[in-house]
């Protein structure tokens, strides 16, 4: 919790510095898309803000309503980013580039900027704006980038793509997607101003705003679709729960597993019951024996399982239900 926290603020402090930038470029130059920008920024640090608000949210103790926590408060602001990233940053970046290719001519960026008493290319304004830009977004994805590596690690996954599909540390993961696409889209937006530049032509910087513009909108697409899983009760991942299906499958005394239910209720915060056929013969003391030893196996083996509830059921009444 405390590692997505710091990832977040990170990214809180690279957006509002990088927002701060674009407006002093929009005041400098005049140019409405270095204005555009900004609200992109600051609709990117109000992101941020959602997803503290979201870990704060998702700290408080269960309560009589929420009796196993609020910890899918961090699985719904995260999906509220995602929708908010398409909504605003996505979809007006690519409405901004669609008009700017069917109605050529500079929006303010080509009048000269002046700054002290000195006038200069207001392109130099934009070549700064955007390199400080990649550099603070450089600061937060690195950031990120070392909670995913650290989610990774744990869980022993193949890599980002196999994170990607079975984190439920989504206040990471949505933090790492927006400082990804951020910076790409910077990079994309420099591209498209020096291609400008030594072209002449608008063209260049109109599609670089509609590229980024569809870029944002298909990662929100994709970031919305990892918190649904999420939203509407996802499982352990197969491979996990074949561990612990083995672990107690093992233990002694069991004869078989009747069934077995996962689902996270917060980040890295699953719960776990299981109906669980023991071998004839067992009293009631030595049967609650197994069944804390094999929830305190549970917990070991998988760290992010909490809450683990076994229902012994005997042989006999096993093959009865399964018989019925």
């Amino acid at each position: 919790m405390a590692e997505s926290k710091s990832v977040v603020i990170a990214a809180l402090i690279a957006n509002g510095a990088i927002a701060i930038l674009k407006f002093a470029g929009f005041l400098l130059t005049g140019s409405a898309a270095m204005l555009s920008e900004t609200y992109h920024s600051i609709s990117d640090t109000g992101n941020q803000v959602f997803l503290l608000i979201g870990i704060r949210y998702s700290n408080r103790d269960a309560s009589r309503g929420h009796p196993f926590g609020y910890g899918k408060a961090e699985f719904f602001y995260s999906f509220l980013v995602s929708v908010l990233l398409f909504g605003i940053a996505g979809w007006e970046s690519a409405k901004h580039g669609y008009d700017a290719i069917m109605h050529p001519g500079h929006a303010g960026g080509g009048n000269p900027a002046t700054l002290l008493g000195y006038t200069f290319p207001s392109v130099w304004v934009n070549y700064a704006v955007l390199l400080g830009a990649i550099a603070f977004e450089a600061y937060a994805l690195k950031k990120a980038y070392a909670g995913m590596q650290a989610d990774i690690e744990q869980h022993d996954w193949s890599g980002l793509r196999e994170a990607f599909q079975k984190t439920s540390n989504v206040t990471t993961l949505t933090a790492f997607t927006e400082d990804t696409i951020a910076m790409t889209g910077a990079g994309i937006a420099l591209f498209g101003v020096y291609l400008e530049q030594v072209t002449g032509n608008y063209i260049y910087d109109a599609v670089s705003a509609l590229l980024i513009g569809i870029m944002l909108m298909g990662f929100a697409i994709a970031l919305a679709w990892e918190n649904k899983r999420l939203l509407i009760g996802e499982s352990l991942p197969k491979d996990e729960e074949r561990e612990i299906r083995d672990i107690i499958e093992g233990w002694d005394g069991v004869s078989r597993i009747v069934g077995l239910r996962t689902v996270y209720f917060g980040p890295e915060d699953v719960l776990l019951t299981a109906d669980v056929a023991f071998d004839d013969g067992l009293d009631t003391a030595e049967m609650d024996e197994r069944i804390t030893a094999i929830e305190d196996a549970v917990k070991e083996a998988n760290s992010s399982v909490n809450k683990v509830y076994v229902e012994p059921e005997t042989r006999r009444a096993s093959r009865r239900e399964a018989t019925e």
